[in-house]
């Protein structure tokens, strides 16, 4: 139990409000719908099976409205949240919906600004840093209290960001593992993934475009 004063913070970032079974293409799951007291967003944790066990296999994933719900070609979050959802209905597990994440936190209008500028020739940090925007802004404090909720505090994570690795464990959630989830790749976001790779420190492959000659 850490004693400067995470577990309190953690205690009091969200409150549970509401748990129903939702039928989905990839299975059913338990939503469980999470108020941020401190965002005042509402976020989700998307439960297969019971993933009260060491090395729960865990998604946080940030709300992507172009990727998700038009299946923009220019980033790959939404064949990541299909793949994460696979993975817990097949082995068990947890996706934390993190509402308020659009555009790695900058907003869905400022997001399509950037993309306005990266048709300019900006790559996707310096579109950020022309708007006098954060690179990445998220935080991830209430995906690691709703997490500290279900009981998980050892946690396999399906991520590319050591980023949110580090963050979870600042919040006091052990990451035993850190899985790949390597989808959605394409011509379209190539240079996309490729900055994410050589600029931000994602782990990422070394080239980004789909190879032609794979089944």
């Amino acid at each position: 139990m850490n004693d400067d004063g995470t577990s309190a913070r953690r205690a009091t970032r969200v409150s549970f409000e509401v748990e129903t079974l939702v039928p989905t293409v990839h299975g059913e799951f338990r939503f469980r719908a999470y108020h941020d007291r401190v965002a005042g967003t509402d976020h989700l944790a998307v439960v297969s099976g019971d993933p009260s066990g060491p090395g729960a296999l865990v998604r946080v994933h940030s709300e992507c409205l172009t990727g998700e719900a038009f299946g923009s070609l220019k980033c790959e979050c939404g064949p990541q949240l299909d793949a994460a959802l696979d993975l817990i209905a097949q082995h068990g597990g947890v996706v934390v919906y993190l509402r308020g994440h659009e555009g790695r936190g900058i907003g869905l209008l400022n997001k399509l600004r950037a993309y306005r500028l990266q048709e300019s020739g900006l790559d996707t940090l310096e579109a950020n840093m022309a708007l006098q925007l954060p690179v990445d802004a998220r935080e991830y404090g209430a995906a690691a209290a709703i997490l500290a909720e279900l009981g998980l505090t050892g946690i396999r994570l399906l991520t590319n960001n050591p980023d949110k690795v580090t963050q979870l464990e600042e919040h006091g959630i052990t990451v035993t593992e850190r899985v790949p989830l390597i989808v959605g790749r394409g011509d379209e976001n190539a240079g996309y993934l490729d900055t994410k790779r050589d600029r931000m420190g994602h782990q990422l492959p070394g080239d980004s475009r789909p190879n032609p000659m794979s089944p």
